[in-house]
């Protein structure tokens, strides 16, 4: 086990996860993950992050042995092109854009809209639609499709409400999270000292604005699903 976290905690070091916030930015509960400073900037205990990381990927790996859904969860220009990556790679819902109010708290309302961007991207059924209407109107789908494809992002897929959540900065993604409680769906999420870590039930503290280090615990919990759905 120690050559295990030694090893973890210097893949980790490499691509400057234990980069935390400034002091003044970090959350009362975070002291704990914590092991000193570096100038301004705190550093994360690694060696927990290994740990955290580890009990996240038996996560991942039961919730695919179990058949869930997974929504990843990651707005933040620097991470989002990671997130719309991991969700594809195992065929899960993502949301790579802005958070859009009422995904889960509102699921009947999304489904809908799910239900007509399906619709109209079907090219059959779309083609039909447009034959009954005039060109002006015809035109209108159009755009339809394109603002609810911008708006939908990665939930076209969605078939159902998630069964839990991978969130790339909890206090970013606030309203994601918000839902996520108020529904008791479960919370994977890669989060920096300014976060709340009682926020997850998985919380793996990281430095969540390097894209080294995201895309390195993206690829380890999206392999652990992989792994859990074939056994």
């Amino acid at each position: 086990m120690v050559e295990t976290v030694q090893t973890g905690v210097k893949r980790l070091f490499e691509t400057g996860a234990h980069f935390a916030q400034v002091k003044s930015r970090r959350h009362p509960s975070m002291k704990q993950y914590l092991v000193g400073t570096k100038g301004r900037q705190e550093i994360i205990d690694l060696a927990q992050t290994v740990k955290q990381l580890e009990a996240a990927k038996g996560a991942m790996g039961a919730l695919a042995r179990d058949g869930k859904t997974v929504l990843f969860v990651g707005g933040k220009v620097e991470v989002s092109g990671l997130v719309r990556n991991a969700a594809e790679r195992i065929a899960q819902p993502y949301v790579a854009t802005r958070w859009l109010g009422g995904t889960i708290s509102n699921w009947t309302e999304l489904k809908k809209r799910v239900d007509r961007l399906a619709e109209l991207s079907d090219k059959g059924s779309f083609e039909a639609l447009s034959k009954q209407r005039t060109k002006l109107e015809a035109l209108r789908l159009e755009r339809e499709r394109e603002r609810l494809e911008r708006r939908l992002d990665g939930l076209a897929g969605l078939a159902k409400r998630p069964d839990a959540l991978v969130v790339i900065d909890t206090k970013h993604e606030q309203h994601a999270v918000k839902e996520a409680h108020e529904a008791g769906i479960p919370i994977i999420a890669i989060m920096s000292s300014d976060c709340d870590p009682s926020e997850a039930a998985y919380p793996i503290v990281a430095n969540d604005a390097s894209r080294a280090a995201v895309g390195l615990l993206l690829d380890e919990l999206v392999s652990a699903f992989e792994r859990g759905r074939a056994a």
